[in-house]
């Protein structure tokens, strides 16, 4: 039988890549939009909150029960109904006349959202059988997720500049009805045949403890760690642990547990968390460094921030081309040792370092995580069982996104009291609310127009910056032996099914 994919399924590959690519973009696409969005509908700070972190929590949320639901009805089926939500809901949210409804809408986005990504990845499981086609094929879906996050920026700045902010969400519209369109057409169905009645009670577990878990996660880092936080971090955990005992002791789990015996898929998962910890926790502060410390406007920032992206697509192309020749566990350390020196670049910039440097950083940071995460994809697709693969695409998504959010609260919290730490001797002299203006954040001391204090503001948040860099580099040497000596009993993969030791 021959398992080599051919034309029809790289184009199907390309139509799988388009919902990813609007799905990661999605997330970043209203951080320039919000102030449009709120002189046009008036929204309270609470509600801004919502309208930007609706999308996320949901999605989240639902991505294993998601993934369990694909691999139930059909993954083609579910993949076409969540592009059919995400259109919908994309129309509702650019027109949307109240706060309510935009955070309406983006939480039917978010449910949307948690359709297509798991769904994409499973796919691709069953159309591309040859290890090594299955491994470029990951590696070009990861860069989709990767240049959608990185793109997004550029195009809410784009379009906010000609348009207003409704656009942002109709950008999604016609891609959604080509995928209507051509999928049926190149995707092949597929659905575990023994799949058992789905597990209601575990998938409201798994929404509500991913929701406040993250929510957790969320306010501590942007509001300090208070007794709400603590709460919701507290119930989360508390509901992760029953959705766990559930899962293990029901007749028809949404998640096999037992997945996680295996220790490629553990590790794997793992090493994958990590990574996305330490991608988020660091590009928080190159974005920022770009705009707040030398002063670029935020379009002119995100369009340099596309300048690494040849020298990343190398690294890609080259790992690529190793993929069937080295083992796995040379690769994931080769990729972790490329982030591990993109911090070690990063630890040695200053508040005057010239741009090239900055971006040489960014630029590994990229290139490691994608080159790692690609791979760490292949693996935990690959160890779980066919009928499975979409649960655990699934559990390899939810792990990404609490890397992320963990990313975002501890290394942004790292940086955060440093600078505020630094910022005390500075804003004594100053009236107590400028004081707390420039103290808070490197933008509101840019805000106030100060020359020396935008400098010393300048100087401490890049002392965190590079604080924050070293944590990364250490935790990612660290992270860099334990992923060797997890995977160095994965052989090389020739073709599904057969090891080349």
């Amino acid at each position: 039988m021959n398992t080599t994919a051919g034309r029809r399924e790289w184009i199907g590959l390309a139509v799988l890549v388009l919902p990813c690519l609007l799905v990661s973009m999605d997330v970043s696409v209203l951080f320039f939009g919000l102030p449009f969005i709120s002189a046009d509908l008036g929204p309270t700070a609470g509600q801004q909150l919502w309208i930007m972190d609706a999308y996320g929590f949901v999605l989240a949320g639902l991505l294993i029960t998601m993934g369990a639901v694909g691999d139930r009805i059909g993954r083609r089926k579910l993949l076409l109904i969540g592009a059919a939500a995400f259109g919908a809901a994309s129309v509702v949210a650019a027109y949307a006349p109240s706060a309510e409804l935009l955070i309406l809408a983006r939480g039917v986005l978010g449910l949307a959202g948690a359709t297509l990504m798991p769904s994409t990845l499973a796919l691709i499981r069953n159309m591309f059988h040859d290890a090594a086609q299955r491994k470029t094929a990951i590696a070009i879906w990861t860069g989709g997720l990767t240049l959608g996050a990185t793109i997004g920026p550029i195009v809410g700045g784009f379009l906010l500049d000609h348009f207003w902010w409704g656009s942002a969400f109709l950008i999604n519209v016609p891609a959604m009805i080509l995928l209507l369109i051509v999928g049926p057409l190149l995707l092949p169905e597929f659905r575990a045949p023994e799949s058992g009645r789905f597990d209601l009670p575990g998938a409201g577990l798994s929404l509500v403890a991913m929701i406040t878990l993250i929510y957790g996660i969320k306010r501590a880092a942007i509001d300090d760690v208070d007794g709400l936080a603590l709460a919701a971090l507290a119930l989360g955990l508390v509901l992760a642990v029953a959705f766990v005992h559930r899962q293990r002791t029901t007749a028809h789990p949404l998640l096999d547990v037992t997945l996680f015996r295996d220790r490629t898929f553990s590790a794997s998962v793992l090493i994958s968390v990590v990574s996305m910890f330490c991608f988020i926790g660091i590009t928080l502060y190159t974005n920022q460094y770009l705009q707040l410390v030398l002063g670029m406007r935020p379009f002119t920032a995100a369009l340099w921030s596309l300048a690494v992206m040849p020298g990343v697509m190398i690294v890609m192309t080259v790992s690529g081309m190793l993929a069937n020749k080295v083992r796995v566990s040379v690769l994931v350390l080769s990729g972790l040792l490329i982030l591990t020196s993109a911090f070690v670049v990063l630890m040695f910039v200053r508040a005057d370092s010239p741009l090239w440097l900055v971006l040489t950083g960014a630029g590994l940071v990229a290139a490691g995580v994608l080159v790692t995460t690609s791979l760490l994809a292949d693996l935990i697709l690959t160890a779980a069982p066919a009928e499975s693969a979409g649960t655990a695409s699934a559990v390899s998504e939810t792990g990404s996104e609490l890397g992320a959010a963990l990313g975002m609260a501890i290394l942004g919290s790292i940086g955060a009291a440093i600078y505020h730490s630094e910022m005390a001797d500075p804003v004594a002299s100053l009236p107590a609310d400028t004081a707390r203006i420039a103290r808070d954040t490197l933008g509101g001391a840019v805000s106030l127009g100060d020359p020396a204090l935008i400098q010393a503001a300048r100087v401490a948040f890049t002392h965190g910056f590079t604080a924050t860099a070293t944590v990364g580099a250490v935790l990612v040497a660290l992270v860099s032996v334990f992923a060797y000596r997890a995977l160095r009993h994965v052989p090389v993969a020739a073709k599904e099914g057969t090891l080349v030791g």
